[in-house]
């Protein structure tokens, strides 16, 4: 294993700076990821690359991490005993600065199944080059907390629950997360397995006592019940959608509550918009990923989410909640009626031609309300034929959520892939864009089809387009991750040759 002392980030990138990387050199182990590393504000920290050492007791595997920098220095690293159910870890940095290894892929080989469990996330702290198991924590009935040392394996936490069942009619459910504001939120409810009530949402402070609890849903059955999605909070409040169902009616209303005390400031009807399209609005899934849809500005929070009706989707809404009176402005861009001037094929329901809908990939947020919408021309699978992709679709809207410009990038067909989208980032402070997608081409002058990057810029309102070939080559495989701003990170990897480089390209715009 080769020794990596821990440095301070910043000291560290101005004494040296190095453009590529060898993955293979850094530890002995099996290579089993790598993935970059955002700080609470979205900004690019570094990239963490794990390594597996297999089996090291009844219950943990070795594993060690290398911490690098943005520039690909390494920084930091260190073995540790994960359990043996982890097969390889995401990272992430939570907003206390330490870095959490997440578990991203279950190995339930080594353990019988009557033995399974949830693997444990891990933490680490960057400032001593330490990592230990996270702490959980579960609340309790009696309103006390009580810490979380080792994972239930599903065949005790499944008879427990049936215990409780038969005891009490119901199973008390509660979680915990410690938030940034100081202190803990708690929820709790009753779960009748058909139905829950008597929810709460609690807050503590620092040393896990309560300051105040917000009920909601107290007598609520299978026809009669509401409930409660956070969409943000911040140092003064939380801001939330409340939903009330009575049989088959439903009413929504933004609900503010008071961060310090859990008193309602705001209680405003949402209205306008079908009741799918709200119930839906905080969660955006497309080909079973979840998109980042919504941001928070000093004095808003924007957020974008499929328009239904009531059932089908026929484009995009945009809720916008001001901050200091809490007004909600509604927006709604349709398909056909807002996009056919630029896409005349499109029918109500955003599919284009033969086949071919509009899978939304990502959105971007910018602060005078626009947003940027990248799409992409999908063709689902059927019993006979293969998914097929074809042209990226961008919607660049203006502060009113209408069409300020849509741009078509042509690309080849691709079958048997979900998305030739990579990845996007953010430029100049949030005030542009950058996204990445990759095409099989024919190339002119050889006649060879390989693959090219195609690296495209939204300054300005205004686009800009550079390709750089990363097709394979002498069994070398070369996959783009993203970098720090202005650059991308190319990962160069041969298995038969144990070939795992990563090098920075600096991005032309």
């Amino acid at each position: 294993m080769k020794k990596i002392y821990l440095l301070v980030f910043g000291l560290l990138q101005t004494l040296y700076y190095s453009q590529t990387q060898d993955l293979t050199t850094l530890a002995s182990g099996e290579h089993v990821g790598m993935n970059a590393l955002f700080d609470d504000k979205d900004n690019l920290y570094g990239y963490v690359s794990l390594y597996s050492y297999g089996k090291s007791g009844d219950k943990t595997k070795k594993f060690e991490y290398v911490i690098l920098d943005k520039n690909l220095n390494p920084v930091a690293n260190k073995e540790f005993d994960g359990d043996i159910t982890a097969a390889a870890y995401l990272g992430f940095v939570d907003f206390k600065g330490k870095i959490i290894l997440q578990p991203s892929q279950m190995d339930y080989s080594l353990v019988k199944s009557k033995e399974l469990f949830t693997p444990f996330s891990m933490v680490i702290d960057p400032k001593t080059n330490t990592i230990s198991r996270k702490v959980y924590y579960d609340y309790q009935q009696d309103g006390s907390f009580k810490e979380i040392n080792q994972p239930k394996n599903w065949k005790e936490e499944k008879k427990e629950n049936k215990e409780e069942r038969k005891e009490k009619g119901y199973n008390y459910v509660s979680a915990v997360v410690e938030i940034k504001e100081g202190g803990y939120f708690a929820v709790e409810y009753n779960d009748y397995g058909k139905y829950v009530n008597n929810n709460s949402l609690i807050k503590f402070d620092e040393n896990k006592k309560e300051i105040w609890r917000y009920k909601y849903n107290t007598n609520g059955d299978k026809k009669n019940y509401s409930t409660i999605s956070i969409l943000e909070k911040d140092d003064k409040n939380i801001y939330t959608i409340l939903k009330k169902v009575n049989s088959d009616k439903k009413t929504f209303s933004l609900v503010v509550l008071d961060m310090k005390t859990g008193k309602e400031i705001a209680n405003n009807p949402i209205i306008g918009l079908s009741d799918n399209t709200i119930d839906y609005i905080d969660s955006f899934y497309s080909a079973y990923q979840k998109i980042d849809n919504d941001k928070t500005f000093d004095d808003k929070i924007v957020l974008v989410g499929r328009n239904y009706a009531p059932t089908e989707s026929t484009g995009y809404v945009r809720m916008m909640i001001n901050k200091s009176d809490f007004n909600v402005d509604i927006k709604v861009l349709n398909f056909k009626a807002d996009m056919s001037k630029f896409l005349p094929k499109i029918n109500a329901y955003g599919y284009v031609e033969s086949g071919y809908f509009l899978q939304t990939k990502d959105l971007y947020f910018m602060s005078d309300g626009s947003v940027g919408i990248l799409t992409e021309k999908y063709k689902p699978a059927t019993q006979y034929t293969a998914p097929k992709t074809t042209d990226l679709v961008y919607i660049y809207t203006d502060k009113d959520f209408k069409i300020k410009d849509l741009k078509v990038f042509e690309k080849e067909k691709s079958k048997w892939v979900n998305s030739d989208y990579l990845f996007s980032q953010y430029l100049n402070d949030g005030k542009d864009v950058v996204f990445f997608y990759r095409d099989y081409q024919k190339d002119e002058v050889t006649k060879q089809k390989k693959w090219n990057l195609f690296i495209n810029t939204v300054i300005d309102g205004q686009f800009k387009q550079e390709i750089v070939p990363i097709s394979e080559k002498d069994s070398y495989t070369v996959t783009p991750y993203v970098g720090k701003e202005g650059y991308i990170l190319l990962r160069e990897i041969n298995e038969k040759e144990k070939f795992n480089k990563i090098r920075l390209e600096k991005l032309n715009y």
